[in-house]
């Protein structure tokens, strides 16, 4: 058996060497995204290198940017003897909560050197200033409560 570094958080590293054909999922790792303001705009980036912009859908609704899409299959051929096959093929998705609201109709995405980028104008706040209306202020009576104490009562005798 090979010595394997220990890593903490990472399980699917006993489980590959006993078990090489279970793939443990990473988390996010491959699917990382910056989502970041500039010039009153939320921009999110996300690392997709080696994918066809072509099988991407991008979906923006509400706060959220939804992506999907897929990496190409690639069949393997006979007299190749894999010693390692990590590179994860097939569809995924990612699901990304937007900071602030935005305009989802003016959302605009290029991809280039394989970084998609995704840029979505704010919605600007409004802010409401409220006027106080001075109006008769209704007639209040104020008694005067004496503090509770207890008595005794007290019997004169004769």
């Amino acid at each position: 058996m090979a010595i394997i570094r220990w890593k903490p958080f990472n399980v699917g590293q006993f489980l590959s060497e006993d078990f090489p054909d279970l793939r443990v999922p990473t988390l996010a790792s491959s699917l990382a995204t910056d989502v970041y303001e500039k010039n009153g705009k939320i921009i999110t980036e996300m690392n997709l290198p080696g994918i066809d912009p072509e099988t991407l859908d991008i979906v923006v609704e509400d706060n959220y940017i939804h992506i999907t899409g897929s990496r190409e299959e690639d069949r393997e051929e006979k007299g190749k003897n894999y010693y390692y096959k990590e590179i994860q093929r097939g569809s995924f998705e990612r699901t990304v909560r937007l900071p602030s609201n935005v305009k989802k109709d003016k959302a605009e995405a290029m991809f280039e050197d394989g970084v998609l980028k995704i840029e979505v104008p704010k919605v600007e706040e409004r802010k409401t200033q409220v006027k106080i209306k001075a109006g008769k202020k209704p007639s209040a009576r104020i008694t005067k409560k004496l503090p509770a104490t207890r008595t005794k009562k007290i019997s004169k005798k004769k």
